[in-house]
């Protein structure tokens, strides 16, 4: 029986994939061929989706943007028995934007049924969560601590020593949150995850359990993600059945459990002690630390709480060994890290590498430049909290070091690209003005400092006494930097700044 692979993620579905793959099924059952059309991931080439795949003797062919009106056209070439179709671009493996890559965390996505067990083991699943449960919970710990990890929600933390502060802090219950709460602009490699790979993630946390006792686990998803939450609760009650979650965990006598619980619709239950509070029940406000949650978190007990990335790249990290995952990436910034183009670029979807790639390569290589064919002016790196970079910029290695140097950050990897018709002005202001909707309000620097902010801009746009109030922004970001409780209203400088100090004409400069 031939399969035919159609994708489910939220992004191909919006272009269109469920009814490609209704349209599909109906054209084979009138031609009366015996096919299998599975559901799987995204390979993350979102300028192709819908895309389609077939098995072929060479391996799997892809046809790319395929439409309902395509499909009757699609089989009158043979499909899916060839790949005679103007629409096929060949073996997968050969098109060069996913061929040049280097996947740990989405070597199966697109690959594999998502919601198969069977399918997720038959690549290397589960691989991980065996080897930890021969090992003892230090030993798991010390191969996470090895291996370089660094938590890919953007602070970059090592996650080894994270994990080994839950471990030594006495306590009969601990936690393992799984941070879903992905709000920030121009990034989607967790939904993509969840969405094309669940049991890795479940896995990890299973991992992360044993690692520091914890029996119990949460992933806090985002409410706008209705079909990773579908995905999510179909792969655990999976889990569950055959044994990789409960009370015996693969009749190991180890407990963890796993749940899923839906966001508040707020970013900043994004930062991990506002995510604690709506957990609990709470309205989603920032805590001040010390305590660290690490030691006093969900419910005051001692909680691991890591990204998406993060938890599923510890699966990666058990199953082949510390060294190699560390023999990836460069300096102090280990493994891979999946970056995701968005705004004006061409080929925009996901691109994992290993750190150390230039963002010049990211954006022209794999990106193709801009949609638009216009320069590249400015792109955006690590969200709305980001710093802007200019053209000039692009020659910076994706390396954590590289970019704290020039006081911008990765943080979730997401990259928006804007061209030369941007104006750098508005989008400063866009920044202060995304904190003052987004603030949780808890402390004055961030509540005030953000409002303010828009006004100080509007009147420099509108060249009002300019030079006395470019001081006074520079003042006020000085404020909000050091006053704010957490990085809402920390980081809000940092686009602000920079749109300023690279691109001073924009602000009449």
């Amino acid at each position: 029986m031939a399969r035919v692979y159609v994708p489910k993620d939220t992004t191909a579905c919006a272009l269109g994939a469920d009814a490609v793959a209704a349209a599909i099924e109906a054209e084979a059952k009138a031609r009366d061929l015996d096919i299998t059309v599975v559901r799987n991931g995204s390979r993350g080439m979102f300028w192709m989706e819908p895309f389609v795949e077939i098995d072929s003797e060479r391996g799997r062919l892809g046809f790319s943007s395929v439409s309902t009106s395509d499909v009757q056209a699609l089989f009158d070439t043979g499909f899916p028995n060839t790949g005679d179709s103007p629409l096929c671009v060949g073996l997968v493996e050969d098109i060069p934007y996913f061929r040049d890559q280097q996947r740990v965390n989405f070597a199966r996505a697109g690959i594999i049924d998502p919601l198969d067990i069977e399918d997720y083991q038959s690549l290397g699943g589960y691989r991980g969560l065996t080897r930890a449960l021969s090992l003892s919970s230090q030993e798991i710990v010390d191969e996470i601590k090895a291996s370089g990890l660094r938590g890919r929600g953007g602070a970059a933390f090592p996650a080894g020593i994270k994990w080994q502060t839950v471990l030594d802090t006495p306590a009969e219950q601990k936690y393992i949150v799984c941070n879903a709460d992905e709000g920030d602009s121009g990034t989607f490699a967790d939904r993509l995850l969840m969405e094309a790979d669940p049991f890795q993630l479940i896995e990890g946390m299973t991992i992360a359990g044993l690692a520091v006792g914890a029996s119990q686990g949460y992933i806090y998803l985002r409410s706008e993600y209705p079909m990773a939450h579908q995905v999510l609760k179909t792969a655990l009650a999976s889990a569950y059945r055959h044994g990789y979650l409960g009370g015996d965990i693969r009749g190991s006598g180890q407990c963890f459990e796993l749940e899923v619980r839906l966001g508040a619709g707020a970013y900043i239950c994004g930062e991990e002690t506002s995510l604690l509070d709506s957990l609990e029940g709470k309205r989603g406000l920032v805590r001040a630390k010390p305590p660290l949650p690490a030691i006093q978190g969900l419910f005051g007990q001692p909680t691991v709480i890591n990204n998406v990335l993060t938890l599923a790249s510890a699966s990666s990290v058990l199953a082949g060994g510390a060294e190699a995952y560390e023999a990836l990436g460069t300096g102090r910034s280990r493994g891979t890290l999946p970056m995701q183009l968005a705004g004006n670029i061409k080929r925009g979807g996901i691109v994992e590498l290993a750190f150390g790639t230039t963002l010049r390569q990211l954006i022209e290589t794999y990106g193709g430049g801009t949609a638009s064919g216009r320069p590249v002016k400015a792109v955006q790196v690590g969200g709305p909290l980001g710093a802007y970079l200019s053209s000039a910029q692009l020659d910076i290695p994706l390396d954590y070091e590289a970019f704290a140097a020039i006081r911008a950050m990765l943080g979730h990897g997401g990259v928006v690209v804007f061209d030369d018709t941007v104006d750098m002005s508005q989008q400063a202001r866009f920044a202060m003005e995304f904190c003052v909707v987004e603030s949780c309000g808890k402390c004055t620097p961030c509540r005030i400092g953000s409002t303010r902010g828009v006004e100080v801009i509007d009147k420099i746009r509108a060249n009002k006494e300019r030079e006395e109030n470019l001081i006074l922004l520079a003042d006020l970001c000085d404020t909000m930097e050091h006053g704010s409780l957490c990085a809402m209203g920390g980081l809000t400088p940092f686009p602000v700044r920079s749109a300023i100090e690279q691109f001073p004409e924009d602000f009449g400069g």
